[in-house]
């Protein structure tokens, strides 16, 4: 069955689906691009980030942060680093509110995936539904065993494309969302690692700032 006999048997919801399908592809294709770049860069960066720091060396670790801030967790670390001699807790803050920021760009595109999962298959069973009330409405009781009834089992066959093709949408947007989602989760378990690991250097740098300060009065 070629395109234009898929689209004629799948009736007027093949276009609505043929627009998610296209979108749908355009957003994983962003996806996986975003995620191919932050799994290839961030954990190097923020190793070496944390390395620097914790030798004392924070105009390097800035630097360094600065160079790559299209990466969620270099930006999480500038937003508490660049604040101005905070004390521990407002270092905390500072590493909390700006992760909760970065959030909605790490689950993008969410909720439109979820949609298209919805309604894809709603969308093919309303085909299917339209098909067959179409291919009982041409069938006349006098005809029954005529040559109509030929046409409606093939009509009934051919409306069950529509249905056929939202499954098919559904189920490929569902398995890169499902991908998307694990990537998300593990990210959010790295930002809680490296942020922690963060807070704990600054503490201890803090605290060794407060000791020298006291020795000296």
């Amino acid at each position: 069955m070629g395109i234009q006999n898929l689209f004629a048997a799948g009736g007027v919801v093949m276009w609505p689906l043929l627009a998610f399908s296209v979108l749908g592809v355009a957003l994983i294709i962003e996806r996986i691009s975003f995620w191919v770049r932050i799994n290839k860069r961030q954990n190097r960066v923020v190793r070496d980030v944390l390395n620097l720091y914790r030798l004392d060396n924070v105009v390097g670790a800035m630097d360094k942060l600065q160079k790559n801030a299209d990466l969620p967790l270099a930006r999480i670390f500038l937003a508490a680093l660049e604040l101005e001699e905070p004390n521990p807790e407002e270092f905390r803050l500072a590493l909390e509110s700006e992760s909760q920021a970065e959030i909605p760009v790490l689950k993008r595109f969410q909720n439109i995936f979820e949609t298209i999962i919805s309604l894809a298959p709603l969308l093919g069973l309303l085909g299917t539904v339209l098909g067959l009330i179409a291919s009982f409405a041409s069938l006349n009781l006098g005809d029954v065993g005529g040559s109509k009834t030929t046409n409606v089992t093939s009509g009934i066959s051919e409306a069950l494309v529509s249905t056929a093709s939202g499954l098919i949408v559904a189920i490929f947007i569902l398995m890169f969302a499902n991908t998307f989602r694990g990537l998300y989760q593990r990210q959010i378990a790295l930002i809680q690692e490296y942020g922690g690991q963060l807070e704990l250097l600054y503490r201890r740098r803090y605290e060794r700032g407060e000791k020298t300060y006291a020795s000296t009065r």
